[in-house]
């Protein structure tokens, strides 16, 4: 078994990826791979070895990733847009000794220390002249073809960072194992096919966008439209122009979509699948879409650790709010505050259990510990609830829950009522220190274009829509939420 093997029975003249504007069939993504793994075993690649992608959407990351996997190293995908301090600790942490830099990198690169990664031996430049390196791309793309090993189920095959929501990223072990366990289990839902076109603007040094709009792409046979920036108008153009028929996307890009006001009705006619997952989607949004563009929203769950999908609205009945059923081939429990499977209504921790569960993080069995129990339980600190249909919907993370006067407050309610103003567009929800109660509810909020509502206004709306000691007691406006590379709030960054 090799992960890089999911491209290897598909027609060869089908299209497998377009990157900027240039397609590439199977059969040439084949020959390059083939090529780039021999030009990688030249520069010392082997198996074990750590090599780091600071590579964006495009041809240059999809060529390196498979071959690097079919040599039997591990792949380390890294944010191109990280400051150098970041790189440097993030290429120790893995003891990568071949980093790929693109264009995108280049000036961050620039300020990247090397005596500070002292294992890193060698430098690839994707395009010659953007950045000091010891090897181009095409010097890879010129070596000898050679075929993928094969390796076990448990070798490590990536190792990618956590958003760090809660704390310092830490890089999560995944073998092929569990890559490809969860490839299947994506398969088993009437999700992607052969016959689709899936618009790939999802960052692919993102666990979603590796091992969904990429890895189960692929390995179904489908086409991927690999983007790198995301605008409304010009996405609208490339899904008409590729007829796209999947579009996976975080909320802020469904909320873009949403207020894009230009936006034709028929603009997502050709769009059969539609999926939303990495934060919670706002119910009004959901609406608003399928008024607007007729549009079937399809909401689903996942973390890094469990590589990534637990659950899907995709081949279902969706139901607003929820985050579908549990993929086949794994187990899911909601779990009580004493260790007890919650009843069907009442809210517990989601556990995770299967093929596709991580071993753990890199170096840090403490980390570890705290997340997988000794049977083999993935604890997510997510907190959810299920109904009689066993459908999912999430109701919080544990790590954020916030505490007033001893009751527990989950700022995802909070937030889902001030979303419900018309002149709010945003809004992260956090809790403060406070002398009486513990805690205080804190938001953050961004307002629609031209809208002037007052802190007053909607503390007032809250008070009408929660009890009391839900409603925040201090709302600050700001222009814009930290979010992470895939539209995760980062709630550590609201101060």
């Amino acid at each position: 078994m090799n992960l890089a093997h999911i491209i290897d029975s598909h027609p060869g003249d089908r299209v497998a990826i377009y990157s900027r504007g240039r397609p590439t069939t199977y059969g040439a993504l084949r020959e390059q791979v083939a090529h780039v793994r021999g030009g990688l075993a030249t520069a010392g690649l082997g198996r074990g070895d750590r090599i780091a992608l600071l590579c964006s959407n495009g041809r240059y990351f999809v060529d390196l990733y498979l071959a690097a996997l079919g040599l039997g190293a591990v792949v380390v995908p890294l944010n191109p847009a990280s400051p150098a301090p970041e790189i440097e600790r993030e290429l120790r942490t893995v003891g990568a000794t071949i980093v790929v830099v693109e264009p995108s990198a280049a000036a961050a690169w620039a300020h990247v220390d090397r005596a500070r990664v002292p294992s890193v031996r060698t430098v690839v430049a994707t395009e010659a002249g953007t950045v000091s390196c010891d090897l181009a791309f095409d010097d890879l793309l010129a070596g000898e073809q050679l075929p993928a090993i094969e390796v076990q189920a448990n070798d490590l095959a990536v190792l990618i960072f956590t958003s760090g929501t809660a704390g310092a990223p830490r890089a999560a072990m995944l073998s092929h194992g569990n890559l490809l366990a969860n490839i299947d289990q994506g398969a088993s839902t009437d999700g992607i096919v052969a016959a689709d076109v899936v618009y790939g603007v999802l960052p692919v040094f993102h666990i979603f966008g590796l091992n969904v709009v990429l890895g189960l792409s692929l390995a179904r046979g489908a086409t991927v439209v690999l983007v790198q920036r995301f605008d409304p108008f010009t996405a609208l153009e490339t899904i008409a122009e590729r007829k796209v028929s999947v579009i996976p996307g975080a909320p802020p890009l469904w909320l873009a979509f949403s207020h894009f006001a230009d936006a034709p009705a028929d603009s997502f006619a050709g769009v059969r699948l539609a999926l939303t997952g990495a934060a919670k989607m706002p119910e009004e949004a959901t609406h608003h879409l399928r008024e607007r563009y007729g549009l079937d929203l399809r909401e689903g769950y996942g973390l890094t650790e469990a590589s990534p999908v637990v659950t899907s609205s995709a081949g279902i009945a969706p139901k607003v709010g929820s985050v579908g059923k549990v993929l086949a081939g794994m187990e899911v429990r909601v779990v009580d505050e004493r260790g007890d499977d919650a009843l069907s209504g009442d809210t517990g921790e989601i556990w995770v259990k299967g093929p596709n569960v991580f071993p753990g993080y890199l170096d840090d069995p403490e980390a570890t510990a705290k997340v997988l129990t000794a049977d083999g339980w993935l604890r997510t600190g997510d907190i959810a609830v299920t109904d009689d249909d066993g459908y999912l919907y999430l109701v919080d993370r544990a790590k954020d829950l916030i505490i007033v006067s001893g009751f527990n407050v989950y700022p995802a309610e909070v937030e889902e009522v001030l979303l419900e103003h018309p002149d709010v567009a945003e809004v992260g929800v956090v809790g403060v220190p406070h002398p009486h109660h513990g805690e205080a509810v804190k938001a953050f909020v961004v307002l629609t274009p031209g809208a002037a509502a007052h802190e007053d206004t909607l503390i007032a709306w809250c008070s009408d829509n929660l009890a009391r000691y839900k409603c925040p007691s201090k709302i600050v406006f700001v222009d814009e939420l930290p979010r992470n590379v895939n539209g995760k709030l980062l709630r550590r960054s609201l101060t």
